[in-house]
């Protein structure tokens, strides 16, 4: 069953929205800790922000986690050497937070993992604290990844940095 005020929050979600948490600033912090956390292990990190879903997406009932891992696929982060992406992505007009792995990273790292980081993000966000809450995922990422994959000297930056907005309808 469609939730209507969800339907409606993602219909009337002004396109710009997401400029009001995200300033150009903000983008280039979030990927300047994509890059140093880059330096700590052997994963590939990728922030993905989407103001709002399509309507007809909500009305389908697309839930975030099943977004993000469309938003996984487009973005060709399983396209790995090591199999090692891992794709951040906001949903901000749910204000949820997804953390999706690739297969080589989450045969390693269980699920309950992801939830909590994205969990302590979600919490920040509440307060209305973006960039801290985006920050503070990807140090934890980072420490978590760090313990599990550690950086080796053959290490290439094998997806982009910078932060990807996705546009309604794409």
């Amino acid at each position: 069953m469609v939730a209507i005020k969800r339907w409606l929050i993602h219909s009337f979600m002004p396109p710009w929205h997401w400029r009001r948490a995200f300033s150009a600033q903000v983008l280039k912090d979030i990927e300047h800790a994509i890059k140093q956390s880059e330096s700590r292990h052997c994963g590939e990190l990728r922030f993905a922000l989407e103001n709002a879903l399509a309507p007809s997406a909500v009305w389908r009932n697309l839930s975030a986690k099943q977004r993000a891992i469309e938003v996984f696929s487009q973005l060709r982060i399983w396209d790995t050497e090591a199999n090692c992406g891992i794709l951040l992505y906001l949903l901000l007009a749910d204000r949820e937070v997804q953390i999706i792995a690739d297969r080589g990273i989450a045969q390693k790292v269980p699920q309950q993992e992801w939830d909590s980081i994205a969990a302590t993000m979600q919490t920040a966000f509440s307060q209305g604290d973006y960039r801290r809450g985006v920050l503070e995922g990807i140090d934890k990422l980072s420490d978590l990844l760090a313990a599990h994959f550690p950086a080796t000297a053959a290490k290439s930056n094998e997806l982009p940095d910078s932060p990807v907005i996705i546009k309604a309808g794409h």
